[in-house]
């Protein structure tokens, strides 16, 4: 009996310390293996960007309205610059702006016709980020009508640079220049003026022109109506006084009027040079009708108008 009795003691101490050996060879074994705790890992990433590219965030030329250009004369208009640069608004340090007809390229010659250049515009305001420049430019009276470009360039002091377009539009000009006075001198009465005097007439616009005439006495057109001219005493009727293309006889000039009458055969043209104004002429002659027998000093007015040709 006593043997039976150890055999069995033994076989249930042995059965625990067989499972507690398993267990723990098993749990040593799954360790060797990934850890649900390390499949996601977040590492950090890090970097000092020290310069930043300045940005254009609006071009505004001539406050985007139509450019009206002044007969005889330039135009300033300003383009508008707003710049970002994150290293600082101050860190701006050129603009400059090319401003060309549409049919041109940036890269053209200056011109008067088709186009201009600023490459040393101003800064006006500086606040943080932002900074407003502004380009000033000088249109001449004779620059081409239609759609222009205003290409814009800023650069910082890294020397990094940005570019900018803005569409602009220039507007048509008719518009003249007349010899301020035409003046016959001294003539007696039933006399006609021997030398024609010229009077020039220049395009003051941006496109060719005919040009329409007509005439008063003194500077009032309601009350001396039909009258060349008023004298001290009596007056000087339209009909005497005659114009031409060519210095010509008096008999063949054309008899000035007091309705608006186109001078027949006259365009003056656009101007294309820069050194060279388009200008034609016309001659004048005057008659002192005897039967009228004005005297003294005469006045009146001529009004030259540019229109389309």
């Amino acid at each position: 009996m006593s043997n039976k009795i150890n055999n069995i003691f033994l076989i249930t101490v042995l059965v625990p310390l067989f499972a507690i050996y398993i267990y723990t060879l098993s749990s040593l074994v799954s360790g060797w293996g990934p850890s649900s705790i390390y499949s996601n890992v977040s590492v950090k990433t890090t970097v000092n960007i020290t310069q930043s590219y300045p940005e254009i965030i609006n071009v505004s030329c001539n406050s985007g309205a139509v450019i009206t250009l002044n007969a005889g004369t330039t135009k300033n208009i300003i383009c508008f610059v707003q710049i970002m640069d994150y290293n600082g608004g101050n860190t701006i340090n050129s603009t400059n702006v090319t401003f060309y007809y549409y049919l041109n390229s940036s890269s053209d010659p200056n011109d008067n016709n088709d186009h201009y250049t600023n490459a040393s515009c101003t800064a006006s305001t500086t606040d943080g980020f932002y900074t407003n420049w502004t380009c000033g430019l000088d249109i001449w009276y004779y620059a081409n009508n239609g759609s222009w470009k205003a290409n814009v360039t800023v650069k910082d002091s890294y020397n990094l640079t940005d570019n900018d377009y803005r569409n602009a539009t220039i507007s048509t000009l008719y518009a003249l220049n007349v010899t301020q006075l035409i003046d016959f001198g001294n003539l007696p009465s039933g006399d006609t003026s021997l030398t024609p005097v010229q009077a020039n007439i220049t395009n003051f616009g941006n496109m060719n022109i005919n040009v329409t005439i007509y005439g008063f006495g003194g500077e009032d057109e309601v009350l001396y109506a039909g009258l060349a001219m008023v004298c001290d005493q009596r007056n000087l009727t339209l009909p005497n006084e005659r114009y031409s293309l060519t210095s010509t006889d008096y008999d063949s000039m054309t008899s000035l009027t007091g309705s608006a009458t186109t001078i027949s055969g006259l365009t003056v043209y656009k101007q294309e040079d820069d050194a060279q104004q388009q200008i034609n002429s016309t001659y004048w002659r005057l008659h002192v009708n005897v039967t009228t027998n004005p005297f003294g000093v005469c006045n009146g007015t001529v009004i030259f108008a540019a229109e389309a040709s």
